[in-house]
């Protein structure tokens, strides 16, 4: 597995397989993860949707699920978004986004989703440029290099394994600027497609915040939520992994559901969502927007989208250790999860 990880690491730099060299022959749970999302956070910083940094990302995202025996593609998508200058002026921006997809097929005709997006923050106003909001050093290793890393883990352990239910694994664009990529995915979905989708699981946030979250949608009905999130909490709770859901502190959140990620869009057309973010539902507004205490290290008690804090040499000085124990939690529960979900072995 390494070896075959190499290989594909050595298209788009020779020396990529270096930062491999330490991994065993059989990676532990987390490592291909940990690994994928430094190296897309090192190699292609400013992944703004429509930048070149974007669509070479995607590309390298297309050829690791090539690589791996995975039908895979990239969709394209025309939208736009609102800047905002100096003097208030606001302004559309169009952009071209680049969504990829990967197919594990099942026996049967019903799916699950496997999310997360691979795009960085673009900077909406002037403001943001000031306060060195996204832009093109960002290297969002947070935001959302890591939930692209898991993706990618879950995909290669999952490729060999037969399962009764299919698998679609998406990294999108356009999450940054409204969830323009998830939205497209959904519109070009067929009736009978989202009919036949079981539930869609989102990774996105998975290292700055204090804890691990799993969050239904509104519109999950509690029998899925059984299977969905508690099971998860369930093997997170097994592997001592410190897990929990939104307390519900919010009436605008109830209890044990999520928001404001690509989530959101399959949630809103009723289909069941599972979302995976790590932060801290019970400070500031209660809203899952502050991902942690405030401290020096993060004095608003977020990364978001800053590009002195959302790179990995901040939150390696800041959280030692924590983008490799974060990549093993999550994966640890997704992994089990996922083969339970889509009956992995039953056919």
């Amino acid at each position: 597995m390494l070896s075959a990880l190499c290989r594909r690491l050595v298209v788009l730099a020779p020396g990529a397989c270096l930062a491999f060299s330490a991994l065993a022959a059989t990676p532990s749970a987390g490592d291909i993860a940990s690994q994928q999302a430094r190296y897309i956070a090192t190699y292609f910083p400013g992944r703004m949707t429509g930048s070149p940094a974007e669509m070479l990302s995607a590309d390298y995202v297309r050829q690791q699920f090539s690589q791996m025996g995975y039908q895979s593609d990239i969709r394209t998508f025309h939208s736009r978004y609102i800047y905002t200058s100096q003097n208030n002026r606001k302004n559309w921006h169009n952009v071209t986004g680049s969504t990829v997809i990967a197919a594990h097929e099942g026996k049967a005709q019903q799916q699950i989703i496997v999310m997360a997006h691979l795009d960085t923050y673009a900077p909406h106003s002037d403001a943001d440029t000031e306060k060195n909001l996204g832009g093109l050093t960002l290297q969002g290793i947070d935001d959302n290099a890591m939930g692209v890393g898991v993706m990618l883990e879950l995909a290669e352990r999952l490729k060999n394994v037969p399962t009764q239910y299919g698998i679609r694994f998406v990294a999108t664009s356009g999450e940054e600027e409204g969830k323009l990529g998830a939205e497209n995915f959904l519109q070009r979905m067929s009736a009978q497609e989202k009919k036949n989708t079981l539930l869609v699981i989102n990774l996105d946030n998975l290292v700055v915040g204090d804890k691990l979250y799993f969050n239904s949608g509104k519109t999950t009905p509690t029998s899925v939520r059984k299977l969905t999130r508690d099971r998860a909490l369930q093997i997170a709770h097994r592997h001592g992994v410190q897990a929990t859901s939104n307390p519900g502190l919010n009436p605008n959140y109830p209890k044990g559901t999520g928001c404001c990620n690509d989530a959101e869009v399959f949630d809103n057309a009723g289909i069941p969502v599972l979302s995976v973010e790590a932060t801290n539902w019970s400070l500031g507004h209660k809203d899952g927007f502050q991902q942690r205490a405030k401290s020096r290290a993060f004095p608003d008690g977020t990364s978001w989208h800053d590009v002195r804090l959302d790179n990995q040499q901040y939150i390696d000085k800041a959280l030692p250790g924590r983008i490799e124990h974060r990549g093993r939690d999550v994966v640890k529960v997704m992994l089990p999860l996922v083969k339970e979900l889509a009956k992995a072995g039953k056919i």
